[in-house]
């Protein structure tokens, strides 16, 4: 079945299962074991992004087909050398053929695609993710499910990046192209973080943290999204509450990377000139 076929044959099981006809799961089988098999070879993509590299477009079918896969796969025994793991998604074992450099214990589960050139220090990465071309994912970074990363970013160690599986019609997490992620930076709940973008360690965004701007001497707050090139450190937001005034987490935008950090070689540069821990 051509991409098409799939999406309309997921799309009838997802309405026979919303009318309590579990049965098409299984006589479903083929194509949702087709949807995860395209996944993991990268000729499918949980979300994608507009001719403009803007307007990302998240494929909800995919997501359905995902959580369907979960329903219909059942518990196995995998031992990988001294590992033995028991669950229902097997191992990614393409890395060979897709030129993937992958430094033990690094997991990440079938129908997971990464471009050539990813590095995988030891860490995680879950089902329906996509890592771009060069990207390192550093040493107990964990990449969720559906998370879409860009090429040449740097997610450093401890980093988490959330999965979205459910509600199938919500955005992943999405990391574009050349962004840093400073150490146990946590991006979750669809955070769309820009190209280019840095993060300083320690940063955590969720769907209701406070960005604030502070670049243009006003403060102009929004939420769920990092702008292309921003620099960004955590911060704490002064809050009154019937029990007295409070801080609570929040975000600054304090500079924009420069053009002299565009080289991956460079990159600390930004966070020495803003005194920043990486």
């Amino acid at each position: 079945m051509n991409h098409q076929e799939l999406q309309k044959k997921i799309a009838q099981i997802q309405a026979d299962l919303d009318a309590g006809r579990t049965s098409s799961l299984q006589e479903g089988r083929a194509a949702i074991a087709a949807v995860i098999e395209e996944l993991d070879n990268g000729r499918l993509r949980v979300a994608t992004p507009g001719a403009d590299g803007e307007n990302w477009t998240t494929h909800a079918w995919i997501k359905q087909a995902v959580l369907m896969y979960f329903r219909i796969t059942e518990m196995k025994e995998e031992t990988v050398g001294p590992f033995v793991y028991f669950d229902k998604i097997p191992l990614k074992k393409n890395f060979r053929d897709l030129k993937v450099r992958v430094v033990p214990p690094a997991t990440a589960r079938y129908g997971t695609f990464m471009e050539p050139g990813v590095v995988l220090m030891p860490s995680y990465v879950n089902i329906g993710a996509w890592v771009g071309a060069n990207t390192m994912v550093d040493t107990w970074a964990t990449v969720g499910s559906c998370a879409q990363i860009g090429a040449n970013v740097h997610l450093s160690g401890g980093v988490g990046i959330g999965g979205v599986l459910e509600p199938a019609g919500a955005t992943p997490v999405i990391v574009e192209d050349h962004a840093f992620v400073g150490s146990r930076c946590i991006v979750v709940e669809g955070v769309r973080v820009g190209r280019e973008a840095v993060l300083a360690a320690n940063v955590t965004l969720t769907a209701s943290t406070p960005i604030i701007d502070t670049r243009t001497g006003e403060s102009k707050e929004t939420k769920g999204y990092v702008p292309p090139r921003a620099v960004v450190v955590p911060g704490t937001k002064e809050r009154q509450t019937p029990g007295g005034r409070i801080y609570t987490a929040c975000a600054y935008i304090i500079g924009e990377r420069k053009p002299s950090t565009d080289l991956k070689t460079s990159l600390n540069n930004v966070l020495r000139e803003f005194a920043l821990s990486v």
